[in-house]
């Protein structure tokens, strides 16, 4: 018999390092393409090193007089027990060959997992309660606490027990900023360099950038709160905002920056690892990692970062991930057992159409004010002086001629310059109205723009502009056309599993489109903001696991376990287009799959539901100990008690299920979904009560040559209707 429940786990003081030595000296990835690296001189680059436990007082010293080393930019004691330095290329080399040291790898810079904004929605679920004495840490850049979700208010509940964090000052920020609801706060970034970053970037946990503000409130924004943007359609409901865990206290560990130029910005690895090491020893219950990580092909790979998410894990904290918004471009982040890495869906769409005599279009348009009648003109046709027509087909900033654009409607072509940036540039040249084109295929968005804004697919496009060449002069109008609520698709930019590595990734999907959250109003005029990426869906996993665990008191695995085995479908269509290759031929691997449905590559265990979360039936409980077992080699992939299995041809594995629920129940199996293979699950029913295991068997025979990737669910069914679903895929 296994228990679904466990006190916290004694803080990873005595966590094991891996005993694989293994240097990726030198290596670099394009996220990092900066001048030399971060905290890179003519000599000497900035190395993250783990040692082989158990950690032993003097090691670390001891290690880095070997080969000369200057005294650490940190030291990790609780998350993993290892250090960043500065060191020559030579000193890395003699520290990954030193027996003591089990890894060694060159610091790198990590984009946020974000897209910009999107196709606005109301807050997922809305609860006016929910996480009430659970910490969620949030690894970002930082907070902006005056907005009202971030207020201690009355209503938070029980407060954390043992939450041990501080409130670390810096300029915009105090102490007395952390209250009951923001009980801590830190900053990291030695490893990105004070140097390397922009003049209004704050030394504090004050966010300049926007994202972890936005990140924070979906996952733990507080309930009841009006929102009011101008002129803008914020969603359905009655015009309140929630975020997934109401209750939840939140702790900011800032370690993404913004630099001069906007490409540099990003979050150092060394950071990272040393908010991570931060959060575990504060004591967090939720750990939130919205960033991508910096592996171009091979997300199989163990690096430092997924290292000391190990050691959260181990903690029993529930480490919540972003999978990447690279689409086709990379496999899924963070693809190791021991963290929940989040795809992103689509979500409703506010839409506008744009009218006139003979002509009707269709897009997606987050104004709730129709215009008046206005000419329309092309962007192309009407550059500034001394700007080029090819730079004013895209409305870049300053290449609109005022005289002919003031109070007229411009159809500006998607590319080179963020989408609201270019209805900036027809606001600034007077325009009273944009219309948005996109060149290629794609999805549209309804941002919240500077000018309303209609936001066409590429073959409208060319429905506009067929009409236009007919028509020149015409007066035309855009009014607003209510929400698109269709089936939640997966978006085109969520990055895939790998066919040919050890796990299913990302494990399930949330929206991550248009997602509503709090703003630093000094970036966009404004205190809300729209949301894109698998940052925000990430987000709101998170706050659905604080809310789990404030309910139930359960340990990390069993949140992880009900998180996906409660997973809903998706629509069969993927939003957009895939493009890019991993490796040759991703999107030929992990394209959709029977019935038109997607890829469980793309999709995991389907779209998170949290009230039937609350409810999972059976859980896959597993032991922390076992995540590292697999990392060292004593344990093979489906030796670990997983909610999902990915396959490399036929075989059997087993797994072990456990009531979760209060009554004795009896469910029965099945294999469902497959194609070409036969997949069988023994026993075929079972009976257990509260708090009693079982294990079951799936056996896979079927093609014994090469043969195109197969995938279903095993499936457990309650006599009281509930569903317990494993996805399952079978590779080559």
């Amino acid at each position: 018999m296994t228990s679904t429940a466990s006190p916290r786990s004694v803080l990873a003081g005595t966590l094991l390092a891996c005993a694989l030595v293994a240097v990726s000296v030198g290596a670099t990835s394009a996220s990092a393409a900066v001048e030399g690296g971060p905290g890179d001189s003519a000599d000497t680059a900035l190395y993250l090193v783990t040692l082989v436990g158990p950690p032993a007082p003097n090691a670390p010293d001891a290690t880095l007089a070997a080969v000369g080393a200057p005294p650490p930019v940190y030291r990790w004691t609780t998350a993993l027990d290892g250090y960043a330095v500065r060191l020559t290329t030579e000193q890395a080399h003699a520290l990954a060959a030193d027996p003591r040291v089990a890894d060694v790898e060159r610091d790198s810079i990590r984009r946020v997992a974000s897209v910009g904004a999107g196709a606005p929605v109301a807050a997922a679920d809305p609860q006016p309660r929910g996480g009430a004495g659970v910490v969620i840490g949030v690894v970002d850049t930082g907070l902006w606490p005056d907005s009202p979700v971030f207020a201690d208010v009355r209503g938070l509940g029980r407060a954390p027990r043992d939450f041990r964090g501080a409130c670390s000052a810096g300029p915009g920020w105090t102490a007395e900023v952390c209250d009951r609801k923001v009980v801590g706060a830190r900053w990291f970034v030695e490893g990105f360099g004070a140097g390397r970053l922009r003049a209004s970037s704050s030394l504090s946990p004050l966010d300049d950038d926007g994202h972890g503000t936005l990140v924070a409130s979906v996952a733990a924004g507080n309930s009841g709160v009006t929102v009011k943007v101008p002129g803008q359609a914020v969603g359905g409901g009655n015009g309140l905002y929630s975020g997934a865990a109401p209750q939840a206290r939140l702790a900011i560990y800032k370690a993404c920056w913004s630099a001069p130029d906007p490409d540099d910005d990003g979050c150092s690895t060394a950071d990272l690892v040393s908010a991570v090491d931060r959060a575990v020893a504060d004591g967090v219950d939720v750990l939130n990692l919205s960033v991508d990580d910096n592996k171009e092909s091979d997300g199989s790979a163990v690096d430092t970062l997924d290292r000391a998410l190990l050691g959260a894990a181990e903690a029993d904290v529930v480490v919540v991930a972003a999978a990447g918004n690279r689409g086709g471009g990379a496999y899924a982040a963070h693809a190791v057992p021991w963290v929940t890495s989040v795809g992103g869906t689509t979500g409703a769409t506010p839409q506008g159409v744009i009218v006139a005599p003979g002509l009707r279009v269709t897009g997606a348009m987050a104004s709730r004010t129709p215009t008046r009648e206005a000419r329309l003109v092309l962007g192309a046709r009407v550059p500034a002086q001394g700007a080029d027509s090819s730079d004013a087909r895209y409305c870049l900033p300053g290449t609109l001629d005022a005289a002919q654009v003031a109070g007229r409607v411009v159809v500006c072509e998607r590319g080179r310059i963020g989408r609201v940036d270019k209805s900036e540039a027809v606001r600034r040249a007077d325009g009273l109205a944009m219309v948005l084109v996109n060149t290629s295929r794609g999805q549209v968005t309804a941002d919240f723009h500077h000018v309303p804004t209609l936001h066409l697919t590429a073959s409208a496009g060319r429905t506009l502009r067929s009409w236009l060449r007919e028509h020149p002069g015409t007066r035309v109008a855009l009014r607003p056309a209510g929400i698109r609520r269709a089936p939640q698709r997966l978006v085109s930019w969520t990055s895939s599993g790998d066919p040919s590595g050890d796990f299913i990734a990302p494990d399930l999907v949330a929206t991550a489109e248009g997602v509503l959250g709090a703003s630093p109003p000094g970036s966009i005029g404004r205190a809300w903001d729209l949301g894109s990426g698998t940052s925000v869906a990430a987000a709101r996993v998170s706050g659905i696991a604080a809310a789990l665990l404030s309910r139930h008191h359960w340990a990390a695995t069993t949140v992880r376990s009900a998180l996906a085995t409660t997973a809903g479908n998706v629509s069969g269509n993927v939003s957009g287009n895939v493009s890019g290759n991993v490796s040759g031929n991703v999107s030929g691997n992990v394209s959709g799959h029977f019935s038109g449905r997607p890829s469980l590559l793309r999709l995991g265990s389907g779209r998170v539901r949290a009230q039937a979360a609350d409810h999972p039936g059976l859980v896959f409980a597993l032991q922390p100990g076992d995540y590292r077992a697999w990392l060292e080699g004593r344990l093979d992939a489906q030796g670990l008690n997983t909610p999902s299995a990915l396959l490399h041809g036929n075989g059997a594995f087993t797994r072990t299920v456990t009531n979760a629920g209060r009554r004795p129940m009896y469910y029965s199996s099945s294999a469902t979904g497959f194609g070409p293979h036969r997949v069988r699950v023994r026993p075929a029913a079972v009976y257990l009560d509260p708090g009693e295991s079982t294990t079951f068997t799936v056996t896979v025979s079927g093609p014994s040559g090469p043969a195109p990737l197969d995938e279903g669910w095993v499936v457990w069914r309650g006599a009281n209707g509930n569903r317990v679903r494993m996805p399952v895929v079978i590779a080559r």
